[in-house]
């Protein structure tokens, strides 16, 4: 297999890459010359006692990977695939209590616990609220003439989402925003977010779901807390258990749906075909394009338990392994001109909800009514919005976020 010709030393979990794009035209040539690829790093900069992993970079080789956690780990060095040189293998540990770094039969019982919450009928219990929330932000938004897409609209949904949800009180959403945005904001020199910083955050997230767990348990309410936490002895979430699933929460249901929101905005508006479009007609498929164009999480990782073969690649009992969700989503093999945004594409098995398997996600049926529901709001009250600036990125290893894009509402 030949060797790509990529930059010496090109990283593929740089933040300063992603800072400014999301390496598309790399990741193309990786699938064409070596998919799974080993992509060498100076020993411990990601925080792990390693020199490297392997970057995953086609749609099947994805959902491989994802579908087989006995070969595969997400806990043994969790699904974050970089931190800093500083972390310490005490505080990677550490976040194995979180479910999305863990493996079955731990991740089986939790997520079999949790998903009460996410059934069918529990998102449709919430739909009539998050509409009226939606029409809500959207005319907030339109008295400004100019603003903050990201912090006046896109941000706004998915915090009443999860507040409704788990029943956090509106008021303390803000608290919520700024908790998750420090949790992840770790490689970004200019929010001056050091990692004791984000761990404190961490810490203040899951104490305060903690006391609300235990409140529920003291005086239980209509609500999904209590559906999780009452009863502990009857194979419901213990407090702790509860916080981390609080925190996990704030993260994948609010910095994923917040940019992927965002990100749907500005390609709406840099197609402006597609947007005269979905004012039209409103199908039911751009929620989907809207992920697989966003594809909020780059990648996540795992951890290979013995001796494999993936792509035609040796990988070693130990090594981490990058799955690519955003090179998958742009596999030739799989999605016709996939560097075209298109809200009507269908069939559209994009993995920007996971490669399947037990960590697919729980909430997407949550964040493609987010979706939906804001971008109708959108179209119905400011069929008119218009690009004001350029999107500001996230400097991340690891997430696609946007920081900042400034709109005209009118």
């Amino acid at each position: 297999m030949p060797c790509p010709a990529l930059p010496d030393g090109f990283d593929f979990t740089d933040p300063d890459v992603y800072q400014s794009r999301v390496p598309l035209p790399e990741f193309a040539l990786l699938r064409q010359t070596a998919p799974v690829w080993w992509n060498a790093q100076p020993h411990g900069i990601a925080g792990f006692d390693d020199d490297g992993y392997w970057v995953v970079t086609r749609h099947q080789d994805v959902k491989e990977v994802s579908t087989k956690p006995d070969i595969f780990s997400a806990s043994r060095n969790t699904s974050i695939i970089r931190f800093n040189a500083s972390m310490t293998r005490e505080q990677i540990d550490v976040q194995k209590l979180i479910m999305l770094n863990m493996d079955p039969p731990e991740h089986t019982r939790v997520r079999q616990i949790v998903q009460r919450g996410f059934t069918p009928r529990a998102i449709r219990g919430l739909e009539d609220a998050l509409r009226r929330r939606a029409v809500h932000i959207v005319d907030e938004a339109r008295r400004n003439g100019t603003g903050d897409f990201v912090t006046d609209i896109a941000c706004e949904l998915p915090l009443q989402a999860i507040a409704e949800l788990i029943g956090i009180p509106q008021d303390d959403r803000a608290r919520i925003f700024d908790w998750s945005n420090k949790m992840v904001a770790y490689d970004d020199p200019e929010l001056a977010i050091t990692e004791e910083v984000g761990s404190n955050a961490a810490m203040e997230l899951i104490s305060y779901a903690m006391n609300l767990a235990a409140a529920r348990k003291e005086c239980p309410a209509e609500d999904i807390v209590s559906r999780l936490v009452a009863a502990e002895h009857e194979g419901n979430l213990g407090s702790d258990e509860f916080g981390f699933f609080v925190l996990l929460l704030a993260v994948a249901g609010n910095e994923t749906t917040r940019n992927a929101i965002t990100h749907g905005m500005h390609a709406f508006l840099t197609h402006p075909d597609q947007w005269e479009l979905f004012k039209r007609e409103r199908p039911a498929t751009a929620a989907e394009e809207i992920v697989r164009w966003a594809t909020p999480v780059v990648s996540f990782q795992r951890t290979a338990t013995q001796d494999t073969e993936l792509g035609g690649a040796k990988i070693k009992e130990g090594q981490r392994v990058g799955i690519f969700y955003s090179s998958a989503n742009n596999d030739p093999e799989v999605f016709t001109d996939p560097e075209v945004f298109d809200i009507t594409r269908d069939p559209n098995p994009h993995l920007g909800f996971g490669g399947g398997g037990p960590h697919f996600c729980l909430g997407k049926s949550l964040a493609v009514l987010e979706i939906n529901l804001i971008f109708q709001a959108l179209a119905d009250a400011l069929p008119g919005i218009s690009l004001a600036g350029d999107p500001r990125r996230l400097r991340s290893a690891w997430l696609n976020g946007v920081k900042e894009l400034r709109v005209h509402y009118g």
